[in-house]
């Protein structure tokens, strides 16, 4: 499982032309659900979210999680965060998770996150979202849950 955090002051997901989720200072999490993970990966993504010190303290450098801010999470489903662009010019898909599964793992990032309190919004799974953020930093890093460095 992949995820793109993106450290935000505000964020909103918008869908047909409805608002479906939108936040304050916190993380835009881009999440992507590969073939074979696990509630393990799952529950590695969304502890991460929310306990990555992405956020600035008193010397102004990263020394406050997510949860010590008190901040939200904005949980965005992003399939496309496991393509494969090493041949040719079209990515493949073929990494990434049936959309069963994919909506069930991500289903579980959120239920992790809501269940350490803090406030999840959500956009819609299978459908097309436009995401506005502003990017606070900018400041954007990349978690998954099976590299191992």
């Amino acid at each position: 499982m992949r995820a793109v955090l993106q450290r935000v002051s505000a964020a909103q997901v918008i869908v047909a032309g409805a608002t479906v989720g939108s936040i304050g200072q916190g993380i835009v999490a881009l999440v992507g659900v590969a073939t074979g993970d696990v509630e393990a990966d799952a529950q590695y993504i969304a502890d991460k979210i929310s306990e990555l010190r992405l956020f600035d303290g008193i010397d102004n450098g990263s020394e406050r999680s997510l949860m010590e801010i008190n901040g939200s999470a904005l949980v965005i489903s992003q399939f496309t965060l496991m393509g494969d662009c090493r041949k040719g010019r079209r990515p493949s898909w073929s990494a990434a998770a049936r959309p069963e599964e994919a909506q069930r793992l991500y289903e579980v990032v959120i239920a992790r996150l809501r269940d350490r309190q803090i406030h999840t919004e959500t956009g819609r799974f299978r459908t097309e979202m436009n995401v506005t953020l502003t990017n606070d930093g900018p400041f954007t890093v990349l978690i998954d849950s099976r590299k191992e460095f």
